[in-house]
């Protein structure tokens, strides 16, 4: 297991990860994009933290220890991984629990944001299912 920038050898080969968010970010990508790989943070928010740091979009394994303190201190400013998905739980588990429209169609995996059903929103309502003796309209 990778802890903060350490250097790990495997069969002649030097691998080093860091480590932001209680996430293993990939080290040889942009920190901008190795950023977005933590729940939560998305291009906007990468672009803010470097921004609010005055950093440079160095590749990831070229930040020395000092910056991935500072940038790990500045994530942590955030609401990301476990705390957003608890967060999103718990608003869905309330609309549930006050039995609202949107609550209701939580409950009956459908979409509750206002997008037609007749047609589409099959990665919500699942596979088709045929219904034993309806025809086709003749042509």
């Amino acid at each position: 297991m990778c802890r903060s920038l350490l250097g790990l050898q495997f069969a002649g080969l030097n691998i080093r990860c860091a480590r932001v968010g209680g996430v293993e970010i990939p080290n040889n990508k942009r920190i901008e994009y190795s950023l977005q790989y933590i729940h939560g943070i998305g291009r906007t928010t990468a672009r803010q933290v470097l921004y609010d740091l005055g950093m440079e979009n160095k590749v990831t394994r070229e930040l020395n220890e000092n910056e991935l303190t500072r940038v790990r201190d500045e994530v942590s400013k955030y609401m990301i991984e476990g705390d957003l998905r608890r967060f999103n739980n718990l608003a869905i588990r309330r609309l549930i629990e006050i039995q609202c429209y949107r609550g209701r169609r939580h409950v009956a995996g459908l979409p509750c944001r206002g997008q037609r059903t007749k047609n589409n929103c099959r990665t919500l309502k699942g596979k088709r299912v045929s219904i034993p003796g309806k025809k086709k309209a003749p042509k």
